[in-house]
């Protein structure tokens, strides 16, 4: 669907991007959430900052084709796709006309997991990144924030939404999932992404 591509773009002051808050309807959205909840292999990774372990505040997985993933000092080799997140592939670039070869996938598990301010700027993606960020489970709240004016922009990423970055969005902007105090459900979160 080249139109729904083009419909959606929202420029932004170096960047753009893509929202859809029901790319999928919610029966769709309830069957990938149990599918992905139980499919996917999470794990608990973690990393070494001033000589102590730390754990990320999620569970994570990443898939692909075969390009590794690095991030905070650690390498991610990808596990084989599964029948779930390559259904979901084939649906963003029939609909965006965009390529993915791998997707990181957070398992946020209540509302105390999340993920601090950053930028999804490594060099294996290439110059202007497109990142394609498929959610399901509870609504939280994402946050982007301009590297230079401070102008931040929010989402309420809700059960089946999409969100597309694109352009110079990842060299301007960084983005986050804050902690929340109210309890809340688990949340999946798949970030699509072409790896160079």
């Amino acid at each position: 669907m080249e139109n729904l591509k083009n419909e959606s773009i929202i420029s932004i002051n170096n960047g753009a991007y893509i929202f859809i808050k029901n790319y999928y309807e919610t029966n769709a959205a309830n069957v990938y959430f149990k599918k992905l909840f139980t499919e996917i292999e999470w794990r608990q990774e973690a990393m070494f900052m001033f000589g102590k372990k730390i754990n990320f505040p999620r569970l994570m997985a990443y898939y692909g084709d075969g390009a590794s993933y690095r991030f905070s000092r650690k390498t991610f080799a990808p596990s084989p796709w599964i029948a779930p997140l390559s259904e979901i592939r084939h649906d963003l670039e029939s609909d965006f006309h965009y390529s993915f070869n791998s997707v990181l996938a957070n398992l946020y598990r209540h509302q105390m997991d999340s993920m601090s301010w950053h930028q999804d700027d490594e060099k294996e993606m290439g110059k202007n990144p497109i990142i394609a960020s498929v959610n399901f489970g509870a609504t939280r709240q994402f946050e982007m924030r301009h590297i230079q004016t401070k102008e931040k922009i929010k989402f309420d990423l809700e059960h089946g939404s999409l969100l597309i970055m694109l352009g110079e969005t990842q060299h301007y902007w960084q983005h986050q999932l804050p902690k929340l105090k109210r309890p809340l459900g688990s949340r999946i979160n798949l970030t699509y992404r072409l790896m160079k």
